[in-house]
């Protein structure tokens, strides 16, 4: 009886001095596991609630921020810089300038940036050269972009001068004039059952848009209306 009284007297957590008693054929300490391990477990689950709360604030940190876009949480700005432009680059090459400006948004000094810049180009990393080269390739054959067009981005790109005009060198005036024809043949048949002058802006607007000079719009789109019978005797520069 008596030691059935101590056992249910040391099952109470709130038994008091009860608790440095012992269970039957046990020490003071096989008492207090049960308590022990009932308070660890709801302390242990308070503590991984409050870290679970703190871990949502620290995803609207700037270190926690930085961490998700792949650059260091902290330390020397070169390591972010690089970080950052390793990133930006995967699967997409980008001008100089493009990354610069994405740096100077990161708040990268303008001096640090620059050396990694220069860096980048050492390695291969960065060259607006082959940049410049592929973009002519790319926009003329894809989008059908004439060399006007396709100079005036490659601006907004941050591309130098010198390296614009030998990429859109690529283009002579008779591939270019090509391209011209091949976009008017596409778009000719959407333009019919429309009167003539209709027609004509439609097609040479089209044209002018992307970067073609307006002489050679008018004699491409003149010519194809000439093919589907359309007279063009009377048209002139005014037409467009």
């Amino acid at each position: 009886m008596t030691r059935r009284t101590d056992w249910a007297e040391h099952t109470d957590p709130q038994g008091g001095g009860h608790r440095s008693g012992g269970r039957p054929g046990g020490a003071g300490a096989d008492a207090d596991g049960p308590w022990s391990d009932d308070q660890e477990g709801r302390g242990g689950r308070r503590r991984r609630r409050r870290g679970g709360l703190g871990g949502h604030q620290d995803s609207g940190s700037p270190s926690s921020s930085r961490a998700e876009n792949g650059e260091p949480p902290t330390g020397d700005p070169a390591e972010r810089a690089r970080a950052i432009c390793l990133r930006l680059l995967t699967g997409t090459p980008r001008t100089r300038k493009q990354l610069a400006d994405a740096l100077r948004k990161r708040d990268i000094p303008d001096d640090v940036a620059d050396e990694v810049l220069s860096r980048f180009e050492e390695v291969g990393l960065i060259n607006d050269e082959a940049f410049a080269d592929a973009w002519v390739e790319s926009r003329h054959h894809g989008r059908g972009l004439a060399r006007r067009a396709l100079a005036r981005e490659l601006r907004t790109k941050g591309v130098d001068s010198a390296l614009i005009d030998e990429a859109v060198g690529q283009l002579d005036a008779e591939q270019e004039e090509a391209t011209a024809r091949e976009l008017v043949a596409r778009k000719l048949r959407s333009t019919r059952g429309l009167d003539r002058d209709k027609r004509l802006r439609r097609l040479a607007g089209m044209l002018a848009r992307k970067g073609y000079p307006e002489g050679m719009a008018l004699r491409v789109v003149r010519e194809a209306l000439e093919q589907e019978g359309e007279d063009t005797e009377d048209l002139g520069y005014e037409g467009l």
